[in-house]
């Protein structure tokens, strides 16, 4: 256990060196291959698991090719600017410890692909969905353990929530696999919320957000830091299902075997044990983090270990014991001395090497005989002698018996607190028990699974194959090894343990070995294993003893809490959240005049010199500004809502002339294509709401209302009046010429978007993403089920002749329109009749002038777009702006000829080019990255094209048609949504009235609305 020599030194850090673009290939590659696995299974079956075990089987190969250099205390990195301006970056750092624990997720994860490819069929539901999310969670563990820098490591573990969420729920039917899904979202992400405030504050108080630098020169300790650390703690306790955030890992259970046997032997379970492990060599010695780590460790491992022996389904059994272990580890690597820490490594590599085949063998127990309840298991020893053996080795291991890794790495545990004071006396005492119940309930776990019951007939069962078995003997096997050449591991270990100070007690360095001598903690496993044969074998008394003990249900109490945090909030919003826009817009805007006006009445707004204040800059702003107040003083009287309509119309219009005037022809291009874009989808919102507003207001609440919107209008307005006039430093906008002339463009606007803040660009392309799913929702909100698509399917038409009216009222019968559902591809048909879909609109719909100018408008319209997009970066547009004018172009087709000729123009899916869009733009900050160093970095050409000239290409060029992509993607979806959909249910509802026959009003109003 102590080692004579002192032959190391207390610190082996060696150089850093280049990982050479290794680090970041190991986890794109894990996250490309997710993205193609939904394929490869597709095509290949279940067997396309092992083809996805391909990657993280080569991670594993190159990974242990990295040991010669970590040895000589050597660790790689490599780093990638992200957001410069603010000091972020994408830093990967492998060392001993980042090393480990990628073998680990790598390994274990290539072992777990490929039982995959046994344990499930090929008829399982979302067998693809499945296998790129498994491949994404151990692409986002590796992330996690290499990442280097406080923010990249929070996004990696909040991703491994997220597709820990997706794999616990796969069975998405079953109620209890959602709710256990759900829990271990809300816990987990509660304690990821807290952890992320705790690394802000010691990422501020250290100045750097790099974890290499804080751990190699933490800040010094005060109470910001000491509470960073229990925030920090607190994440990691509820990532690792600590004592009190225990109750989301047993319920996690409902998730396929392979999930569990990952998810508690490699990956986010681990997550919480390597954020400590990570961060002890610097705080090991924080009173905090040390009393934190030893009290929830060890009253963890006794709780879990003492429920895990009154469990019935083996899968349960192994889920609080694998509880008790990580109390365990972390009790362990927070105690903050270098034996501790050496035994801690050790047994976070043993714990992998065991927990992992006993999960896979409870999911080949369930296969051969459908059931996992130990009480209706029998005789299984005879009929799964392989099965049996493999888990006696890793049952051994988990007990702590020789000649195991297990037993060699809890030996050096013991070892680590018996030569302390009064406070490792009593973490001694908790181990040794703890280990003691680990000893029984791994007795029970053999005995349930594999022995013969009195009054139990023999289960019957089907043998498995070789390659099902292949993955749980590889690691039973390499946790026998893992004991007999302990010592040979002891140097990777040690590179680890030596950043860690030795304890006051420690004179001399630990090791790991598998035999020490007759010493102390020898003595400390034959007791854990005499107690836990007494424990086993009085098991019904322990049973009947622990359910009477059980005065507290964790996940009882949990529901409790949920239900009563409901009621709360269904009181408090049934109290301020009445249903009532007014009343809504009303609060926000009476708080805005007061927090902004409390300055003009105190005479307090402006404290600089005096402004110089001026109505205009133009005598000619006074026109469009009178047709803004005009017309917003007309809406307040008009009682039809489609003038109401035009009226906002025609002010945004004044609006946009304002912005010429102002000398910003882009923004009010922008301003007026937005206006008569919105204009059009009023109208078509119009069509199911009765032509007048309701009844007026109450005259008191009418004035009350005219209070509310004078204060605001004549707040606003003073403040903006004396902001524009009194400023006190030069503008900002004074640098925009020099930054357009460096990005390679004149439109100060376009390269501002596009270049300067491409970032906001990316944010609110993504919000209008998010708003046409919006929109879509809520027009098919009916038919979630069905796809969207137009009755028969997304169609090309494919018309002959006109259809026929038949039904008398000029509408047509649409059994006379020959409509070719095809694919949500469909080719448009270049020779067919132009705007065949006006033939299936009602006669009076039909205007013949109407469609043969939008034949000639169509075109052109598209070409302006073209225009607009193309040289938005040196003159006015840009592509937001021409992806307006395509849709109008797309607007016009619609009016001319109805819903099916939509359908049949834009043969595209709306959501194929709003996911073209995000993915164009994306791509290109993607590649600013790769190759320009910085995300969204630029670059320009000139391309040589003979006679036809050199034109001007920049990087922000693709930017902008990505943005062109998705605003047509966009108003193609709201047609799609408030125009053909809104036209198929007022055809609808008036066959409906007619085939009634009692509501001939309903079908005269449906036809003068569709007029």
């Amino acid at each position: 256990m102590l080692r004579g020599v002192d032959v190391r030194p207390n610190t082996r850090v060696g150089p850093d060196r280049s990982g050479r673009g290794a680090l970041t290939t190991v986890l794109v590659a894990h996250f490309i291959t997710a993205a193609v696995a939904p394929l490869l299974v597709r095509l290949w079956g279940r067997n396309g698991f092992y083809a996805l075990a391909i990657v993280p089987g080569l991670a594993t190969v190159w990974a242990l090719f990295q040991l010669p250099a970590i040895l000589n205390g050597e660790s790689l990195s490599e780093s990638v600017a992200w957001a410069p301006q603010f000091s972020l970056r994408l830093g990967l750092h492998m060392d001993a410890l980042g090393l480990v624990m990628t073998l680990i997720a790598a390994g274990v994860g290539t072992l777990i692909l490929i039982y995959c490819a046994r344990y499930f069929n090929d008829s399982e539901p979302g067998l693809g969905r499945f296998a790129g999310v498994f491949v994404a969670f151990a692409g986002a563990m590796l992330g996690l353990v290499l990442a280097d820098d406080l923010i990249q490591l929070f996004i990696y573990w909040e991703l491994t929530t997220v597709f820990s969420y997706l794999l616990v729920g796969h069975n998405a039917e079953m109620k209890e696999s959602r709710r256990a899904a759900m829990t271990a979202l809300t816990v987990t992400t509660f304690g990821g919320l807290a952890m992320l405030v705790g690394m802000i504050m010691l990422g501020e108080t250290a100045g750097t957000y790099v974890i290499s630098e804080i751990v190699a020169d933490p800040p010094a300790t005060g109470p910001v830091v000491t509470w960073a650390l229990v925030l920090i703690m607190i994440g990691a306790m509820s990532k690792s299902a600590l004592f009190p955030f225990s109750l989301w890992l047993p319920a996690a259970m409902q998730a396929p075997t392979p999930v569990s046997g990952y998810l508690h032997a490699a990956a986010m379970v681990k997550a919480g044990v390597y954020l400590v492990a990570r961060l002890t060599p610097a705080f090991g010695d924080v009173p905090v983090w040390q009393g934190m780590a030893l009290f929830f460790g060890v009253v963890t491992m006794v709780l879990a270990g003492w429920k895990a022996l009154r469990q019935y389904d083996l899968k349960l059994v192994l889920a609080y014991g694998t509880i008790s272990q990580l109390g365990f580890l972390i009790a362990l690597l927070g105690t903050g001395t270098r034996a501790a820490a050496l035994a801690g490594l050790a047994m976070l590599v043993a714990h992998s090497l065991f927990k992992a085949p006993l999960f896979l063998v409870v999911g080949i127990i369930d296969h051969s005989t459908g059931t996992r309840d130990l009480r209706e298991l029998s005789g299984l020893r005879q009929s799964m002698p392989t099965t049996y053996w493999v888990s006696i080795v890793a049952m051994a291991s988990m007990a702590g018996l020789p000649p195991t890794a297990g037993f060699a790495a809890k030996e050096l545990a013991f070892g680590a607190y018996t030569h302390g004071g009064t406070l490792d006396t009593v973490v001694l005492v908790g181990l040794v028990l703890g280990s003691t119940l680990t000893v029984a309930y791994s007795l029970r776990f053999m005995w349930g699974a594999f022995f013969d019951k009195e009054g139990v007939q023999p289960t019957p069962v089907h043998a498995p194959g070789a390659l099902f078995l292949a993955p749980a003997v590889t690691l039973a096997a390499l946790s026998l090894f893992g004991g007999l050449l302990s010592y040979w591991a002891d140097p990777l270990f040690a590179v680890y343990a030596d950043t860690v100070p030795m304890g006051d007690h420690e004179t001399y360095q630990s090791y790991l070995a598998l035999w020490h001598g007759w010493e102390l903690p020898l003595l400390l496993s034959a007791v854990c294993v005499v107690g836990g044969l007494v424990l086993f074998y009085f098991r019904n008394r322990v049973v009947w003893l622990g359910t009477r003990l059980a005065f507290v249900n964790p996940e009882r109490n949990y529901r409790r809490m949920l239900a009563g945090l409901e009621n709360l909030a269904l009181q408090v919003t049934g109290s301020t959240q009445r249903g009532s826009l007014p009343v809504y817009l009303g609060t926000i805007l009476i708080v805005l005049v007061v927090a902004a006006g409390i300055p003009m009445i105190t005479g307090r707004i402006w404290d600089g010199p005096n402004p110089q204040l001026r109505l205009w800059d133009t005598p000619v702003q006074v026109i469009p500004a009178l047709i803004i107040v005009i017309t917003c003083l007309f809406i307040l009287f008009v009682r039809r809502r489609l003038f109401a309509v035009i009226l906002v119309g025609i002010g945004g219009y004044g609006v946009a002339a304002l912005f010429y005037l102002q000398g910003a022809p882009d923004i009010a291009l922008t301003q007026f294509l937005v206006e008569t874009v919105s204009l059009v989808v009023f109208v078509l919102v119009l069509r199911r709401f009765p032509s007048h507003f309701s009844a007026p207001a109450l005259k008191g609440r009418r004035i009350w209302n005219m209070t509310i919107g004078l204060a605001t209008g004549l707040m606003v307005a003073t403040m903006t009046w004396f902001a524009l006039a009194g400023r006190l430093q030069p503008s900002i906008s004074e640098g925009y010429p020099a930054a357009a002339e460096e990005a390679g463009g004149y439109n100060i606007i376009s390269v501002l978007l596009v270049d300067v803040r491409a970032w906001d660009t990316m944010g609110e392309i993504s919000v209008l993403a998010a708003a046409a799913a919006g929109v879509a929702s809520l027009m098919f909100v009916r038919r979630r089920a069905q796809p969207r698509k137009a009755p028969g399917g997304v169609m090309a038409l494919s018309v002959t002749k006109p259809p026929e009216p038949t039904n008398g009222h000029g509408s047509v019968d649409l059994g006379n329109l020959r409509v070719a559902p095809q694919s949500m591809h469909v080719k448009p048909q270049w020779n067919r009749t132009w705007l065949p879909g006006a033939d299936s609109l009602p006669t009076e719909r039909r205007s013949l002038i109407f469609e043969v100018v939008s034949r000639f408008l169509f075109p052109v319209i598209m070409a302006i777009s073209l225009y607009l997009m193309l040289t938005g970066h040196t003159d006015v547009g840009g592509g937001f702006a021409g992806g307006i004018v395509a849709g109008l172009a797309f607007i016009v087709r619609y009016l001319a000829g109805g819903r099916f000729e939509l359908y049949a123009t834009a043969w595209v899916q709306p959501g194929a080019l709003i996911g073209a869009g995000l993915a164009l733009a994306t791509g290109v900050a993607i590649g600013g990255a790769i190759f320009g160093g910085d995300v969204l970095a630029g670059n320009d050409w000139y391309v040589n094209l003979g006679i036809l000239g050199s034109p001007h290409i920049t990087v922000s060029l693709f930017f902008d048609i990505g943005v062109y992509l998705l605003v047509i993607g966009l108003i193609l979806d709201i047609l799609r949504s408030l125009g053909a959909r809104i036209d198929e249910q007022i055809e609808r509802d008036a066959a409906h009235a007619e085939e009634e026959g009692s509501a001939p009003g309903t079908a005269a109003r449906a036809e003068e609305v569709t007029s």
